[in-house]
């Protein structure tokens, strides 16, 4: 019998392609009753396959492939050895040792452990060799039998009967020669042998997969022939029949196997709470046990709650008793389940959180639908006022862990994780890892690279797969046995192409067979987002601990599944940026409005009409959780008047619900009978108008018809949500009796069943939208009453994300808001309110500034900078002079030009942007001069600055309407200043008279202008389809053009260039808005030879009379500016313009009788030319009194 102690699966994740699933199942077929996994220097996936190998009956060996150092003569160089676990005592030393090497001893971006650990951390572990890899190893196949004797018997100490000399036949050049001289070695020194097999792959058919992994991670391509091969064909997982084979001459290295795994027996205790101790504050000198502090603490915090809640005291003494019985009824639940100590250290950490400038969401999740945790102020919503349940949250007749997620401000998140780790202690504190897999798309992209395929090609098979987000697509194969994973979006049925092509071209089928192998298997490993881990003591006596090379922050090996399963409690500290622009803007309120010095969220009515009424508008933009397109056209249909109504539209607007909107919105504007599945129901149903919006209402529903506790009525919609049909069975069963005793019959019982059973499927929990719709609320608030403050708090948040910005900049415009354009003389980083109608823009928001360079110019400003002279910049030359030059760039000065900062100052942009050198050079030298005078000077009043005049500017053409603001948009990520359009407006709109916002509903083509934005091509149903948005400054369009079309006209179809378009117009269902279908499209002087009539030339006749070159010099300028022709289908097309001349005759002379007349003179039409700008500039040159117009009608 053979057991495999040597495995590497994909949590190894430089190389190892076994997935656990397949490795176990593999030892299981083979009747092997023990394996082992041996990641390269982690457990990632130890407690994945602990609990897959148990499943399966398995015996689960756990260790791990170390560096270690300190061998030997060199005590720097690097071998690797293997530890396997025999007990608990093992587990947490190898848990050690991986946590130091990672937060203490990385080489080479290696975890690596001394030697010094391993004597002080060996007991419970039996370490291997690492055969030829080895400390022992190395020096065997060098020849060194000394060293290697000398280095093994320093082992057999440190692991006194733990250490076995490894061997391995695994198809490599130095195996035999290294199995010999080892058998050798330990045959003189008396050493047990073991044999091993290096696993990295679980079938021979999967090594190509395996060496392209390897590729991805080491950044090589697979054909390379001079890349260095480490792994053999030989290393898939063998039978014990094929390793029993390979070591029969060595018959004791197999018997040892299966003594190892008897010596292994690990056991670990998982699915058990491990709260950390809660050190409870004196109360009247008297130290409370928890669960004395827990209730004496939640019956405190309810009397602030109430007095806030009812501030008339009659009123509070009235509404007391039930909030006093709710509030024993879950002080009883959580003490029962042992949970106090959790809802006090959440307090604790929400608690000091908001004293000292963090905020905190109102709650998340179900946690919202606690009394205590209301009392505690770990959540802000009334639970007994929106009717929310806390059996949702915590059910008494199913102990499971409680879970707050908490919403922190982005900005502030981590000092509150700091105060965590100074309170329980750093090393019971850390983050959670996260594993990155090879998704469909990016796998794709992987393998072509180390295949060696072009990256267009590979970019263009990924794009076939689809992406639509919330769903789970897949490379592979829908079963042939028609047994489909609803789980997948299987890419080769939703995208036909990628099926046809894989057929077809044998480059995408050698692609995507390879890609399949690999997808979904362990890529990165990351950090969650806000998960952290609080262990009742040092985390290593639970997990080991992992470290980015250069990050400080420790995170566990595991993920959020396993660190739950071995007990360890984890708490969501999420980071939420809508609390980050409250808080902004209430330091805005606080400032600049006398009276609101102790403005508060919480004290705000939420019965404002005004706030109803944008929300019934639409005008929701910035406004959480509500800013959608699609919110907004319900908002308008639904005319929300209370918070009740908000909360379940933002319950509904969800796929699957959204079905319900419509009906909503009639029942609540009467415009549909409201009809409820019972009249007992009638009353809890009644704030959503009889429609079951929230899972609450579905377990409320199963309380009162179907006589369910609420604790019961969790446990049947967790069934629904699973779809059991034994268990639903069940449920309708118990279901039917309980609703009879309501004199309910049973078909009526069943069809209330069958309704809640859809609803449970959809309904969305109900204490999340209630806590998140408050926060809408609040923002709404804030853009109703401060509008100024709004948008600064968001713009300040969004200044990174131009497209963001972009529609905040345009929607303050649409709330009547104006902007100062940035000012390097009153611009500050963030965006300011300068008055209730007016914004100055945030200096941080140019891209290619940043807070550093921001800070040093006001600092500068206010008399901080290098010169010590306070005051607005007067010239570029003072303010490179004045600005510490140390944390500002030309670079960062180039984008303030670009964007318009320096223009109080000079309105030549190009002009500063010539003269940033010489600005810079000036500075300098005024700094040495400076320097000098100090020196030697006696300090005189006109000393200072009069050692080096300011030179001038260089001198350049300012730019032109386009050049400048295109630049500003490099800058700024938007048009400023201007438009593109406005060069252009004058004479498009001769021609093509309807703007964008005046769009009509019609199904014929419309003739429209406008300059590209936002431009990209996908892979469409029919090819390729470019999307972009056109903009006329009044409005903006989406707007689509098919491949045929952009091809021909690849110049036109990019951003910022103007086109001239035919095309149709139709509602966008999916974005509420319009989309335009482009079949024509011309630029500018396309459009001319178009729509053009002829080009109108002035002409004065007397003074060509006189010799004067009063008539333009029409060969030259045809010749110069001839008419374009192109074959056609249809025979020769000319693109041209026809000339006229508007002749204006002397007083002197005469035409038919007529003095001093005017006519038309008609050129031939040979005598076309093409209008480009340069043309009309030609043409304008040699004009009477530069008159030369194309008339277009």
């Amino acid at each position: 019998m053979f057991i495999h102690l040597r495995l590497h699966t994909e949590f190894s994740v430089v190389d190892g392609t076994n997935r656990i699933d397949d490795v176990v199942a593999a030892a299981v077929a083979d009747g092997q009753p023990a394996l082992a996994i041996t990641d390269l220097s982690n457990l990632f996936g130890a407690i994945k396959f602990y609990k897959q190998a148990r499943a399966k009956g398995t015996k689960p060996i756990i260790g791990v492939e170390i560096f270690l150092e300190g061998l030997g003569g060199d005590t720097t160089a690097l071998s690797r050895m293997v530890l396997l676990v025999q007990n608990k005592q093992g587990y947490l030393n190898l848990s050690e040792l991986l946590a130091r090497g990672y937060t203490q001893n990385i080489v080479r971006n290696q975890a690596v452990i001394k030697l010094a650990w391993l004597q002080e951390l060996n007991e419970g572990l039996i370490a291997l060799s690492g055969a030829q890899a080895g400390p022992v190893g190395q020096a065997l196949v060098q020849g060194d039998e000394a060293r290697a004797r000398e280095v093994a018997l320093q082992l057999a100490g440190v692991f006194p009967h733990r250490f076995y000399l490894e061997l391995q036949r695994a198809g490599r050049v130095d195996d035999e020669a290294h199995v010999i001289a080892a058998v050798q070695l330990a045959a003189r020194i008396h050493l047990p042998v073991v044999a091993t097999h290096p696993v990295q792959f679980t079938t021979p058919d999967d090594f190509e997969a395996h060496e392209a992994r390897v590729c991805i991670a080491d950044g090589e391509i697979l054909g390379n022939a001079k890349r260095v091969r480490k792994f053999t064909r030989e290393q898939y997982f063998k039978s014990s029949t094929e390793m029993e084979a390979l070591f029969a001459d060595v018959p004791s290295a197999i018997a040892n196997t299966l003594e190892i795994a008897k010596r292994c027996s690990l056991t670990l205790v998982l699915g058990k709470p491990q709260l950390p101790e809660f050190p409870t504050p004196l109360v009247n000198g008297q130290r409370m046990t928890p669960d004395e502090y827990f209730r004496y603490a939640s019956h405190e915090g309810l009397k602030e709650r109430m007095a806030h809640l009812f501030p008339d005291a009659a009123e509070r003494e009235k509404q007391m008793p039930q909030y006093l019985e709710r509030l024993e009824f879950e002080l009883t639940t959580i003490l029962k389940m042992g949970f106090p100590g959790y809802f006090l250290i959440v307090g604790d950490f929400i608690n000091w959180a908001k004293n000292n400038g963090c905020p905190v969401g109102p709650g998340r999740g179900s946690g919202a639908g606690s009394l205590v945790a209301y009392a505690l102020k770990i959540t802000d919503l009334d639970p007994i006022r929106y009717k929310l349940l806390f059996e949702r949250f915590l059910n008494p007749e199913r102990v499971s862990m409680p879970d707050f997620d908490i919403d922190f401000c982005q900005t502030n998140r981590n000092l509150v994780i700091d105060y965590v780790k100074a309170k329980y202690g750093k090393d019971a504190v850390s983050q959670i890892a996260t594993f990155g897999t090879m998704a469909a798309r990016g796998v794709v992209r992987d393998v072509g690279r180390v295949l060696d395929m072009s990256y267009t090609f590979c970019d263009g098979i990924s794009k076939l797969i689809p992406n639509k987000p919330g769903t789970n697509v897949t490379l592979q194969l829908p079963p042939t046995d028609g047994k489909k994973s609803d789980k997948y979006v299987y890419a080769s049925e939703a995208e036909p192409i990628l099926a046809e092509r894989e057929a077809k071209e044998e480059d995408v089928k050698t692609l995507l067979e390879l890609a399949r192998k690999l997808e979904g298997m362990t890529r990165n490993i990351g950090m969650h987002a806000g998960g952290v881990l609080i262990a009742p003591g040092k985390l290593t006596d639970f997990c080991p601990l992992y470290q980015q090379p250069g990050s400080e922050s420790a995170v566990s090996q595991y993920d959020k599944d396993d660190v739950e399963a071995i007990g360890l409690v984890k708490f969501d500290f999420l980071g939420l940026a809508t609390l980050t622009i409250l808080e902004i803007a209430r330091e805005f309120i606080i400032k600049r409005h006398p009276g609101q010095e102790s403005f508060a969220y919480e004290n705000l009515p939420l019965d404002d009409a005004k706030v109803y009424k944008l929300f019934s508008d639409g005008k929701t933009e910035a406004v959480f959780q509500f800013e959608s397109t699609g919110m907004q056209r319900m908002l308008k249909d639904a005319k929300p008047s209370r918070l009740e109504d908000l909360i379940a539209l933002n319950a509904l607007y969800r796929p699957g619900p959204m079905d319900l909107i419509p009906s909503f919105v009639a029942r609540k504007h009467g415009r549909e009978e409201i009809e409820y599945p019972h009249p007992l129901v009638a009353e809890m149903l009644s704030e959503t108008y009889g429609i079951m919006v929230y899972q609450e209402q579905v377990m409320q529903t199963a309380q009162i018809l179907g006589g369910y506790s609420l604790g019961g009525a969790d446990m049947l919609r967790r069934a629904m949500g699973k779809k059991k049909a034994e268990e639903m069975a069940e449920h309708r069963a118990i279901f039917r009796a309980g609703a009879a005793k309501n004199d309910i019959s049973e078909a009526k019982a069943d069809e209330v069943f069958d309704l809640m059973e859809k609803f449970a499927g959809y309904g969305f929990n109900k204490s999340h939208a209630a806590a998140y719709s408050l926060l809408a609320y609040h923002t709404g608030w804030i853009k109703v009453h401060y509008t100024a403050e709004f948008f600064c708090a968001n713009m300040t948040v969004e200044m990174d994300d131009t497209d963001k910005l972009k529609v905040l900049f345009e929607d303050a415009e649409k709330m009547g808001l104006s902007f100062e354009p940035p000012n390097i003389n009153r611009g500050r980083h963030r965006f300011e309110p300068i008055s209730n109608k007016e914004i100055r823009y945030g200096l941080g928001a140019i891209k290619g500034t940043g807070q550093q360079a921001i800070d040093a110019i006001v600092a500068a400003r206010e008399g901080k900078g290098p010169t010590g002279e306070a005051g607005p910049f007067t010239s570029l030359f003072d303010f490179a002079r004045r600005v510490d030059r140390s944390r500002l760039n030309k670079r960062c000065v180039d984008a303030l030009i670009k964007a318009g900062a320096f223009d109080t100052l000079q309105l030549n942009r190009a002009s500063l942007s010539a003269s940033i050198d010489r600005a810079f050079d000036f500075a300098a030298a005024s700094a040495a001069n400076a320097n000098q005078h100090g020196l030697f000077d006696m300090g005189g009043e006109d000393d200072h600055g009069s050692s080096t005049q300011e030179p001038d500017l260089v001198e350049a053409m300012p730019w032109g309407i386009k050049e400048r603001l295109t630049y500003e948009k490099t800058a700024v990520g938007f048009y400023l200043s201007g438009h593109l359009f406005d060069e252009v407006t004058l004479e498009v709109r001769r021609f093509a008279k309807r703007p964008i916002e005046e769009l009509i509903d019609t199904r014929e083509p419309q003739l429209l202008a406008g300059i590209v934005t936002d431009f990209r091509v996908i892979n469409g149903q029919r090819g390729k389809l470019a999307l972009f948005k056109l903009d006329d400054k009044s409005a903006m369009i989406d707007a689509r053009a098919e491949e045929e079309l952009i091809a021909a006209n690849k110049h036109l179809f990019k951003d910022d260039e103007l086109i001239i378009v035919m095309g149709k117009v139709r509602d966008d269902r999916f974005s509420g808005g319009k989309q335009l279908t482009i079949t024509q499209v011309w630029d500018l002087e396309q459009a001319r030879c178009r729509f053009g009539k002829y080009l109108r030339v002035a002409v004065n006749a007397a003074a060509n009379a006189a010799g004067n070159g009063g008539t333009p010099d029409v060969k030259k300028l045809l010749h110069e500016f001839p008419a374009k022709r192109e074959q056609t289908e249809q025979g020769e097309l000319v693109r041209g313009l026809a000339v006229r001349f508007a002749v204006q005759l002397g007083v002197d002379q005469e035409i038919a009788g007529c003095k001093g007349a005017e006519f038309d003179l008609h050129l031939d039409d040979t005598a076309r030319f093409y209008p480009s700008d340069a043309a009309l500039a030609g043409w304008r040159a040699q004009a009477n009194q530069g008159k030369a117009v194309i008339a277009y009608e």
